[in-house]
């Protein structure tokens, strides 16, 4: 090609993208993945809504009781549980979208070469991007309040109706200026999400316009010694925190504070440096499917590209570890009750234990929910993305069936390897809490601390992660397929 015929299509090229792009300043939003990203915000948005909704809801019924009225400490553990279950939907959320955004950069990869070639900046184009995760953080806020704010209105008015309850103003007290906090939160963790998301647009070159979806490769991910050193200084200290709180707790069951630091700090760093914990587990559970064509190309697809892998395994891994986490905790203080009671019956706090785990277990839900619409989108993002691969192989053979079972082995190496890792961590994580928690508390038969609490891993939580594991494999797993499967091979490759 010579110079000049360059120049005609780079001009055709410019001509292509800057009308499209002023005729429809919103057409992105049709694109993969940001349906489902102002899906997670939602979410993210209507849970903290609902909850600080609750909080003022019980807050009012405890200042109409003679007895509770008073009660700064229940005051402040329902704004402590509210702020810890809203910061750690919040965080999840963050971590699914930078991930999203960083995926659908991926794609956009030839898009933003051909740009950087006429004359775009890698920083106006990042920037770009950023503020469209600031439309979806927006978008989806507003969805969010709304529609928690709706719910939390009818919530309140069922509850009073059905308790009986003679309380005033509690459409008031609910409807506040206060819910457009975690609004506002939201959209900007997204906004900030999709900056961290598209880091990757600094390094897109003009070179690149031509190719197409453009993924780290396994030598680029070693090779990343930065961003690999500070997951491990991360995990390092936050396991240092964790053995810190563990210890204090021994003398002061403010431990817990050190130990929930400690486990923020380890996760991020495990989040950070998926590129280094997940390919592992995902070569191990490889070995698990066989050793046929459709197998071994769908265990070589989960590592070929380490970077798109762990950003569909970490989402998971989070919501089963946070499930897990809490369910593996309050058994292990249930179990610590029980055995201090020394044979007294305890069936009263034992009973409120069980209800407050499943409490705390439909609203960590949420967290888990937001993970897996986390892992949908991003396999179906992959999906689209490797349209010219999935139609090379069935130019070369492939049936429809094969590449199906190919992108459900792929979704199930994902989640049976975040599975794995989740409950590990889960309950690594949850004894670490019950310990820096209780360890101060004197046992029988002796009744002297330190105490060693044992782990308590409760059969049905355990067994309901495992089943929505399964169910969110079949789930993810249903849109690729058909997407694999419905553009011609020709017509793939012609891409």
């Amino acid at each position: 090609m010579t110079a000049v015929d360059a120049a005609s299509v780079v001009e055709a090229e410019e001509r292509m993208l800057r009308p499209a792009a002023s005729a429809r300043p919103l057409a992105w939003l049709r694109e993969r993945g940001m349906g489902a990203s102002i899906l997670v915000a939602a979410l993210s948005s209507a849970f903290a809504v609902v909850l600080m909704s609750v909080t003022s809801f019980l807050a009012l019924v405890m200042r109409s009781d003679p007895y509770l009225g008073d009660s700064g400490l229940l005051a402040f553990i329902l704004s402590f549980l509210t702020v810890l279950l809203v910061g750690v939907a919040v965080y999840v959320a963050a971590i699914v979208t930078a991930n999203t955004f960083a995926t659908v950069v991926a794609g956009r990869t030839r898009q933003i070469a051909l740009l950087r070639l006429i004359g775009a900046s890698a920083t106006a184009e990042r920037s770009k991007v950023a503020r469209q995760g600031l439309i979806v953080g927006a978008i989806g806020a507003l969805i969010g309040l709304v529609a928690g704010t709706v719910l939390s209105v009818v919530g309140a008015d069922v509850a009073v109706r059905t308790l009986g309850l003679t309380l005033e103003n509690v459409g008031a007290t609910i409807v506040q200026p206060a819910l457009l906090i975690p609004a506002v939160v939201v959209a900007l963790t997204t906004w900030a999400a999709a900056w961290a998301g598209s880091r990757r647009v600094l390094a897109v070159t003009p070179l690149q316009a031509l190719g197409g979806s453009v993924e780290v490769t396994h030598e680029s991910v070693v090779g990343r010694t930065r961003r690999n050193v500070g997951a491990i200084v991360l995990f390092v200290a936050g396991a240092l925190f964790l053995a810190g709180g563990i210890v204090v707790g021994l003398v002061s069951p403010l431990g817990v504070a050190i130990a929930f630091v400690g486990g923020i700090l380890s996760f991020t760093g495990l989040t950070l440096g998926a590129t280094l914990v997940m390919p592992p587990v995902l070569r191990l559970v490889g070995r698990l499917f066989g050793g046929s064509a459709t197998a071994r190309l769908a265990a070589e697809n989960a590592l070929r590209y380490p970077e798109r892998s762990s950003r569909m395994a970490i989402g998971v891994v989070m919501g089963v570890t946070l499930v897990t986490m809490f369910a593996v905790a309050l058994e292990s203080v249930k179990a610590f009750i029980v055995a201090s009671a020394d044979g007294q019956p305890v069936s009263d706090i034992v009973g409120l234990l069980d209800t407050f785990s499943a409490i705390m277990m439909a609203l960590v839900a949420v967290s888990a929910v937001i993970a897996a619409v986390g892992l949908v989108n991003l396999l179906t993002i992959g999906v689209v993305q490797r349209r010219r691969e999935l139609g090379l192989l069935r130019a070369l053979g492939m049936s429809n069936a094969q590449v199906r079972r190919m992108v459900l082995l792929e979704a199930a190496h994902v989640t049976i390897a975040s599975l794995v890792t989740g409950l590990v961590l889960g309950i690594a994580y949850g004894w670490a809490g019950a310990q820096s928690l209780l360890g101060s508390v004197a046992m029988p038969p002796n009744w002297a601390a330190p105490t060693f609490v044992l782990p308590a891993v409760p059969l049905w939580p355990v067994v309901a992660v495992i089943g929505a594991t399964a169910v969110l494999t079949l789930v993810a797993a249903v849109v690729p397929t058909r997407l694999a499967t419905r553009v011609a091979p020709v017509a793939a490759l012609a891409e």
